[in-house]
């Protein structure tokens, strides 16, 4: 007896379902929501996301030097000098996760010795 009103009530959450997932398929394919995906993708190009990796935190003249030494010895991977009322950053690089991050940040430290990974656009 459990068993056949188990059954009816399955039966009757699936065929009572069925038009919300079509609702949802439908909901998708609006307009607003292509708008709001576009707008994610353009803030996350301006913004950044992902991490970077620190490599000074200090003033703005050794900041300075540091991307400049960054920049000759890795000529590939773009900077960026960020300040922070009163210490400027050399942040470095753009990767999607912490472990790319964390791989590439082994070969950093072997020339700049206080180098962290940070997230990004946060």
């Amino acid at each position: 007896m459990k068993n056949r009103l188990f059954l009816k009530t399955l039966i009757l959450f699936v065929f009572a379902s069925a038009p919300i997932a079509s609702a949802q398929v439908a909901e998708n394919n609006k307009k607003e929501i292509s708008n709001l995906l576009e707008k994610k993708r353009s803030y996350n190009i301006s913004k950044g996301y992902g991490y970077c990796i620190q490599i000074y935190y200090g003033n703005e003249i050794t900041a300075k030097k540091m991307d400049a030494q960054f920049s000759v010895l890795f000529p590939k991977i773009p900077t960026k000098l960020v300040y922070n009322n009163p210490e400027w950053k050399v942040q470095v690089g753009n990767y999607k996760t912490k472990l790319e991050a964390d791989r590439v940040n082994l070969i950093f430290r072997e020339k700049f010795s206080a180098t962290i990974v940070v997230p990004m656009g946060k």
